[in-house]
């Protein structure tokens, strides 16, 4: 889709890599072309497989882009909040194959899809937001809210805990985790899973599954337009 999202066509299935330096960092070309291959996949009437670089999926957004102003933080929050809202309300399946470490918007994606995969290692998976100054966005609560356990809510938001895959798993970031060697064979077999279900029910169901969850999210979008994005400094 660009230099840093690519698209692979399978029978069953689209592979959809993000692909941008050390972080694998969330900025503004990533999120274009993640939409962009989301029309695809849509155009192609394709189960989508999301996957990132090996050891990490994403560290989140692009700290260059965060700190430039607080205008572009702004709108780069807001494009990625809309990004959420699309893959959770998004019509085909969708399943991330989580290469490693996940972190704030990486995490974020994590919950804003329909099952995750997780890699056993030395990986650390979670929202840091509060931890590095930001006081977290309506939407990342809203988000939140509708996908972690309720148990590890405040421990993931409020106190920006971070986990191990495993632990991932029980806080409600990860559904399941396998070898490296695995990860995307287990992915694949989820799509092929996936693209045997009615594709009408399918996303009829999700649509009422999540209508509240939905709601809630536009209106904290909305509410995040109105605010400041606060990072705050010790």
């Amino acid at each position: 889709m660009n230099e840093f999202v690519t698209y692979k066509s399978e029978e069953n299935y689209a592979l959809i890599t993000i692909n941008n330096g050390k972080a694998n960092a969330i900025s503004p070309a990533v999120i274009d072309g993640l939409n962009l291959s989301l029309d695809k996949a849509m155009q192609e009437n394709k189960v989508v497989v999301l996957t990132g670089q090996k050891g990490i999926f994403s560290g989140g957004f692009d700290l260059k882009v965060m700190t430039k102003s607080p205008e572009s933080a702004k709108e780069l929050v807001t494009s990625g909040s809309k990004l959420s809202l699309r893959m959770l309300s998004f019509a085909k399946p969708i399943i991330i194959a989580c290469s490693g470490h996940a972190i704030a918007k990486g995490a974020f994606l994590l919950l804003s899809a329909d099952y995750r995969i997780g890699v056993k290692g030395d990986f650390k998976i979670g929202l840091n937001e509060v931890l590095i100054g930001m006081t977290m966005h309506n939407a990342g609560i809203a988000i939140a809210k509708a996908r972690l356990s309720k148990v590890y809510l405040n421990r993931s938001v409020n106190n920006a805990e971070i986990y191990n895959t495993k632990q991932a798993v029980d806080a409600g970031f990860l559904d399941v985790v396998v070898e490296e060697d695995h990860l995307l064979p287990t992915a694949i077999k989820v799509a092929e899973m996936s693209s045997k279900l009615n594709a009408k029910a399918h996303a009829e169901t999700k649509l009422k599954v999540r209508k509240q969850d939905l709601i809630d999210l536009e209106k904290a979008i909305a509410a995040d337009l109105e605010a400041d994005i606060s990072i705050n400094k010790q």
